[in-house]
């Protein structure tokens, strides 16, 4: 759901194989730009499709029921830390909640220390924790002997 810096959506592309495809989203172009050179150095560019806008309005260019969605919450290393997914982050879940099918996963990988301060993270646990327990299985995880704010995974999996 974030381009970032690429290393996600060069694994995907790796994953899905020549005839998968993935979407990358993000809403600055150092990151699409990064991505795209990175998946071009990897000979995969043809297996990613970089959206450069916010991960909240992937229905509107993903069409299709898809089985797996993968999000970074937080800011881009390297850049501006200003610049980070907290206003869009809910919208973002729902829209990948509608486009999920039936067995798919939708991983979160929440980071909230330093600046990104806390209340997306909050928000998010505060989101999952009431979807329907009839449709949505929600596992939050920890890395339990980290400091300082490790990331903290979260895994949606929409039930058959």
């Amino acid at each position: 759901a974030t381009a970032g810096n690429g290393g996600d959506t060069e694994f995907l592309c790796q994953k899905v194989g020549e005839t998968g495809n993935v979407y990358a989203f993000d809403v600055q172009e150092m990151a699409i730009s990064h991505t795209r050179e990175r998946l071009e150095r990897a000979n995969l560019s043809t297996r990613a499709k970089l959206i450069h806008d916010g991960h909240e309005k992937m229905q509107t260019y993903v069409k299709e029921e898809v089985k797996a969605i993968t999000f970074n919450f937080g800011y881009l290393p390297g850049s501006d830390h200003k610049i980070a997914t907290h206003p869009s982050s809910l919208a973002a879940i729902e829209s990948a909640l509608n486009l999920l099918k039936k067995g798919g996963i939708i991983n979160l990988c929440i980071y909230s220390g330093g600046d990104t301060g806390y209340e997306e993270k909050e928000a998010i646990l505060n989101y999952v924790k009431e979807l329907d327990s009839k449709k949505w299985l929600v596992i939050v995880n920890a890395y339990y002997n980290r400091k300082n704010d490790p990331p903290l995974p979260v895994f949606i999996y929409r039930l058959k």
